[in-house]
């Protein structure tokens, strides 16, 4: 059974079909592993969920998000990075397991605190010498890896099977964990275990989670195809613009943090 290697797509609706954009009834829901949640089939009153939708409410989570970072940056309060950093890993969490409050207010206030939080750091890296513009071309490179990975999608050029979800989903377990490991030890010694120092190993474990990041577009793109094909009702777009944030937010930290090792050099 297909699941996200996005924490926040587990809730989305399923169907008991595997393969490429094969759904089946467009009744049924799969039993998802995680928190589960049946959006169930627009109602009457309501409308079903179509992809306008989604990319509509997406952009405009992105869109506040970024014009957040840019206020962050021009107003130099860098310093709200780290509790914009506590709200947003608050805020994830409650929308991941109460996806029903997965509405506008809610998705757009995640979206402007990572914002903010994106900001911070950036602004701060933009302050070192040798490092002006870092922010621009991690915004570049963060909209060309979404481009690539939607067309990969829609081609089937990488077919998203119950077999490359499990793998996909056991390498993010590995990079959550030798993320935590790196930190622990951090603490008693320099650089922890090397992973984030600058250092080959940190080269090649950032590539690492570049890649990482960017597959489980692919698995977020197929939930949100899945839920429009179910019949999900329109509201639950929120939801899922929710669920690609998160992806999004993560891709452009680890595409970030490589180019300051290269301007580092």
């Amino acid at each position: 059974m297909r699941t996200s290697s996005n924490p926040a797509f587990r809730n989305l609706p399923g169907t008991g079909q595997g393969g490429y954009a094969t759904f089946g009834s467009a009744g049924a829901y799969a039993e998802m592993s995680g928190p589960t949640v049946d959006p169930g089939r627009a109602g009457v009153a309501e409308r079903p969920m179509t992809i306008d939708d989604v990319v509509t409410k997406t952009a405009v989570a992105v869109g506040t998000a970024i014009v957040a970072g840019i206020l962050t940056i021009w107003s130099g309060m860098y310093g709200l990075a780290l509790p914009a950093a506590i709200v947003g890993l608050v805020l994830g969490l409650v929308l991941t397991f109460k996806p029903d409050w997965a509405k506008a207010p809610l998705v757009l206030l995640y979206s402007a605190v990572e914002g903010v939080f994106l900001g911070g750091i950036t602004g701060l890296l933009e302050s070192v010498p040798n490092f002006e513009g870092i922010g621009f071309q991690a915004v570049v490179g963060t909209v060309g890896v979404f481009i690539g990975m939607l067309v990969i999608y829609k081609t089937g050029a990488v077919r998203v099977t119950p077999r490359f979800t499990k793998w996909l989903m056991g390498a993010m377990i590995g990079v959550f964990v030798l993320m935590l490991v790196n930190l622990v030890v951090s603490f008693f010694t320099t650089g922890g275990i090397g992973l984030r120092d600058g250092s080959p190993l940190a080269y090649l474990f950032s590539l690492v989670c570049i890649g990482v990041a960017a597959f489980s577009l692919l698995l977020d793109f197929d939930q949100a195809e899945r839920a429009i094909r179910a019949g999900a009702p329109a509201r639950f777009a929120w939801y899922i613009a929710f669920g690609l944030m998160v992806t999004l937010v993560w891709l452009y930290l680890e595409i970030l943090r490589l180019l300051s090792y290269l301007r580092g050099e």
